[in-house]
């Protein structure tokens, strides 16, 4: 039998195409710059950052049998990544990401996700009655989760007693899929990643500071929550208290998979046993280093 995943990784497993410029970029810019296509999505960015502190992620999620998902696990596999476990669909597309960056930052960005959707629960299989675990002999791993699943699986996610020996560690892909995590704010359930403006999305509110919005979805039912605020102070929302840090000065380069970059180190810091203050600060670092252009995409 094979030896297990350290930490499994459920979502976005697909192609990301990137497009960079070193200008500055408004509606209907057209400038030179480079394109480029790379394994991506937020359960990937997550797992090969944390193939970089060390652990062995598995990944769940849905990939066609076309040529690009062929070419996708075994990249996966490459980097060193279980892929034992993603879902081949055999009448669903390997699903794509594409974004447009400029020297002031990410432009646009569409994400198809929409084989990963209606895969739906059949990529959670080796979770809920398979070699993972079952509802009666649930995963005790940590598991880092993104919103890119339905509202609906999720809050079957946030409610199934298969999950409730897991550490639960969530994002939610984008501001606009921010309020797919409400099902975690209702159970209590796991730790969030969010910046600002989520946070803001799932309070139904606005808020000026990480800490202010770290107070607030402890306030709203979040077991703990972690927000970050670009180059502003990041916080860490707990029972316990709020910590709170600044990320170092450096001149970004990229932001696309910043916030992957960041929870992954979170987690392989707490995975190493790192109290919440040395986390936070492993994080920060790791995650200025990524936008910096000094880790590799």
């Amino acid at each position: 039998m094979s030896q297990p995943p350290d930490i499994l990784c459920i979502g976005s497993v697909l192609w990301d195409v990137i497009g960079r410029s070193a200008s500055v970029m408004a509606r209907g810019s057209d400038v030179p710059g480079r394109i480029i296509r790379l394994p991506g999505g937020v359960a990937l960015n997550i797992a090969m950052t944390l193939v970089r502190f060390g652990l062995r992620p598995g990944l769940l999620s849905a990939v066609g049998r076309d040529p690009e998902g062929d070419e996708l696990t075994d990249a996966c596999a490459h980097l060193g990544l279980d892929t034992a476990h993603i879902y081949r669909s055999e009448d669903l597309p390997t699903d794509r990401y594409m974004a447009v960056e400029g020297a002031n930052g990410l432009i646009a960005a569409i994400a198809d996700a929409h084989s990963l959707e209606a895969a739906g629960a059949k990529i959670l299989r080796p979770l809920t009655n398979g070699p993972l675990g079952s509802s009666d002999a649930p995963y005790p791993g940590p598991i880092a989760l993104d919103g890119n699943l339905t509202e609906s699986l999720l809050d079957e996610i946030a409610r199934s007693p298969a999950f409730c020996a897991a550490d639960l560690r969530i994002a939610p892909a984008s501001p606009g899929k921010a309020e797919r995590l409400l099902p975690f704010l209702r159970s209590g359930r796991g730790t969030l990643y969010v910046n600002l403006e989520e946070a803001g999305l799932l309070c139904q509110n606005r808020f000026d500071t990480a800490p202010e919005a770290a107070a607030a979805l402890l306030s709203r039912g979040a077991a703990r929550a972690l927000v970050t605020d670009g180059g502003e102070v990041t916080c860490d929302g707990h029972p316990d208290g709020i910590l709170s840090r600044r990320p170092p000065e450096v001149l970004v380069t990229r932001v696309t998979g910043a916030g992957d970059t960041f929870m992954a180190a979170h987690i392989a810091a707490e995975f190493g046993g790192a109290d919440r203050d040395t986390a936070l600060v492993r994080a920060l670092d790791a995650a200025a280093a990524y936008v910096s252009g000094d880790t590799p995409s």
